[in-house]
């Protein structure tokens, strides 16, 4: 499993990292739509669809996410979205997690599937601006949602339920704890305080995603990026929901030894259009 995971993981890297650090932001533009299609394919069979119907999903995003590409939405300016991407997450993931797994199959099936479409579009949309911005700014998204997962690992691991007996999620991801919580909240802020430091050096560029929340004062740096991490650790939560209701591990077998898209980008998710909410607003 290990190797495998090791394999699979070099072959993306070797794809995706010519296609972010290429000038040219239609391409990555294209291959983000590419993923977030596969991940329209995997929502539609999470959402309990056949398999027809679940690879009419996946070409329903990308025919959308086509026909937004060509009516110039990568150079609009989306604030609305962002906000109601925004007010989508943080209520819907409020409903899902506080009722269930069985509370979310009771929702009618159009409705689930046109959701998760908006959150993918929403999601792809924002990234492609993200890189359009920068490969500065869109990197710092990116490891702000790796840094709150590899450090709530690892305090997971070592100091899970030492301090806190409850679990984090126990119905949804019995693994999670408040200690790999706060663990990543503070790997989080670390990450920050470590790439402001490269920037003022003149080592990456401008433009963060830290440098510009940071801009609005201490209190509303520190605000968002708890906000953030929240809404990292809330895609994880709603994406093992997701599986759960249906009984399955992984969201699709198309990465060997990582799962499926979802399962990559679960966290990605609401961090996406959070992140050009609070730093482009």
């Amino acid at each position: 499993m290990l190797k495998q995971r090791i394999i699979t993981a070099l072959v993306l890297l070797a794809i995706l990292v010519p296609v972010v650090l290429y000038p040219d932001s239609r391409l990555f533009a294209l291959v983000s739509l590419v993923m977030i299609s596969a991940g329209g394919w995997e929502l539609g069979r999470l959402t309990g669809l056949g398999s027809h119907a679940a690879v009419a999903t996946g070409f329903v995003c990308f025919l959308i996410g086509a026909l937004l590409w060509m009516a110039g939405a990568l150079q609009m300016s989306w604030g609305v979205l962002w906000l109601l991407g925004t007010a989508f997450w943080v209520l819907f993931s409020a409903w899902v997690l506080r009722q269930g797994a069985t509370s979310w199959l009771a929702v009618p099936q159009i409705v689930r599937v046109c959701g998760g479409v908006f959150a993918l579009l929403a999601a792809w949309l924002a990234v492609s601006q993200a890189h359009a911005i920068g490969v500065n700014y869109l990197f710092s998204v990116l490891f702000l949602v790796w840094a709150a997962d590899v450090g709530a690992y690892f305090a997971g691991r070592g100091l899970g339920g030492k301090f806190i007996r409850r679990k984090l999620a126990p119905t949804v991801s019995p693994g999670k704890t408040w200690e790999g919580a706060i663990g990543g909240m503070l790997t989080v802020f670390l990450v920050a305080a470590l790439w402001q430091m490269v920037e003022a050096r003149g080592g990456m560029g401008a433009y963060s995603l830290y440098a510009r929340l940071s801009g609005n004062g201490p209190l509303f740096y520190a605000v968002a990026l708890l906000f953030l991490v929240t809404m990292s650790i809330v895609g994880d939560l709603v994406e093992s929901l997701l599986k759960r209701s249906i009984g399955v591990k992984d969201s699709s077998g198309l990465l060997p030894g990582h799962g499926g898209i979802l399962d990559r980008v679960d966290a990605l998710l609401p961090v996406l259009p959070i992140a050009m909410m609070l730093g482009t607003l």
